[in-house]
């Protein structure tokens, strides 16, 4: 549960980072994905790590768009299909309905993440190669 916490803090401050010096094109869906993300945070305990081993307080920049959303859009892939496993072995009620919520919360953020890739696609199409 720690590292799915952490891939969607990670997804926040991905989100925020495009939202605030993105692709203006990006704007409106990164802080969609700030918003998703955010709440799948809130929907798991945090994890207790000391602030230097969160991984989301490192994240400095983002010099290819791209590249990073694809890196997320996998990692929540991955986060969605982990969440399914514990889901399915929860011992109780309570982790049962946190791991569906978590589910929805980072369904939600790849959808988000997608369609920012399809929107940079569009961009790129548009734009004239000057190679």
């Amino acid at each position: 549960m720690a590292e799915v916490w952490q891939a969607q803090a990670l997804a926040q401050a991905i989100g925020s980072r495009l939202a605030v010096s993105g692709p203006p094109e990006l704007r409106g869906e990164a802080l969609g994905l700030t918003e998703l993300a955010g709440r799948g945070c809130g929907v798991l305990d945090p994890p207790e790590l000391d602030p230097g081993d969160l991984r989301a307080a490192q994240l400095t920049e983002l010099d290819d768009a791209r590249q990073t959303l694809l890196s997320l859009g996998g990692l929540l892939g991955e986060v969605g299909i982990a969440l399914v496993g514990m889901a399915s072995s929860a011992a109780d009620e309570t982790t049962y309905w946190q791991c569906m919520e978590a589910i929805d919360a980072a369904d939600e953020s790849r959808d988000r993440v997608l369609e920012m890739l399809r929107k940079l696609a569009a961009r790129e199409e548009v734009l004239p190669d000057h190679t």
